[in-house]
């Protein structure tokens, strides 16, 4: 009995001591892979971010939520030949840095958006607007990342500027104000032509108010962007980013 007892208590003790290791070599391997925050980074400043702040770790690197990155288009987009559901290709054509020299994104990679929304051109000048979600990133080496963005502007669409609807605006303005002109110029050689400085006087501000206040009422512009075309973008979560040598 008493070897018995002896054998069972060098048994347990020999158990007791397994489970002991399995345990810190548990602890251990959790500790190593617990992501750990190495330096604080930051962009280059762009207007209107939110965040400029990159946190370096020992597994990734994180552009946090809040900062503003460029892409290009890789080909055209046309608001009217567009749905929700297409996918848009765009590209980093250059490699992106942190102030501090690391390496985040590589030049070449490309960044893929759905449509999420097509809002076609309406009535009193409201121009088209495209609703986009930047939802994926794809390194040269055929790795990719999941991410979340956004155009960076005040409704998060893609729109028209206003210097093309003021360009809009005044080719309208224009245009109808020559044909007032000329309209002008005809009603004064019906009774006597010396009266050509007064059709004019007539004809060009009746065409131009015309013309002005049929830009402001038709409907606004389609949106159109070419390949190459650069767009900004918010970042809508933290970007975790693989790490990658900086070249």
């Amino acid at each position: 009995m008493k070897l018995f007892n002896n054998l069972f208590s060098n048994l347990s003790k020999k158990v007791i001591s397994a489970l002991m290791i399995m345990l810190l070599g548990t602890q251990a391997f959790a500790a190593t892979n617990q992501t750990q925050i190495l330096a604080k980074e930051h962009m280059f400043k762009e207007k209107k971010a939110l965040s400029d702040l990159v946190l370096i770790t020992n597994n990734s690197n994180i552009i946090t939520k809040g900062n503003v990155l460029q892409v290009v288009f890789t080909c055209k987009l046309w608001s009217e030949n567009a749905k929700a559901g297409d996918r848009v290709n765009f590209l980093a054509p250059e490699a992106i840095y942190t102030q501090e020299g690391t390496l985040l994104i590589p030049a070449n990679s490309k960044i893929v958006a759905t449509v999420l929304k097509i809002e076609k051109p309406k009535w009193f000048n409201k121009n088209a607007r495209v609703y986009l979600n930047f939802e994926c990133i794809v390194f040269p080496d055929g790795s990719a990342m999941a991410m979340s963005a956004k155009p960076l502007t005040k409704d998060g669409a893609l729109k028209e500027g206003p210097w093309m609807t003021a360009g809009k605006l005044a080719a309208s303005t224009v245009g109808l104000g020559a044909v007032g002109a000329g309209a002008g110029v005809g009603f004064a050689f019906i009774p006597n032509p010396a009266k050509l400085g007064a059709g004019f006087a007539i004809g060009i501000p009746v065409g131009c108010t015309v013309g002005l206040i049929t830009g402001l009422v038709t409907p606004g512009l389609k949106y159109h962007a070419k390949a190459g075309e650069a767009v900004k973008i918010i970042l809508c979560k933290d970007l975790c980013l693989k790490k990658v040598c900086n070249k």
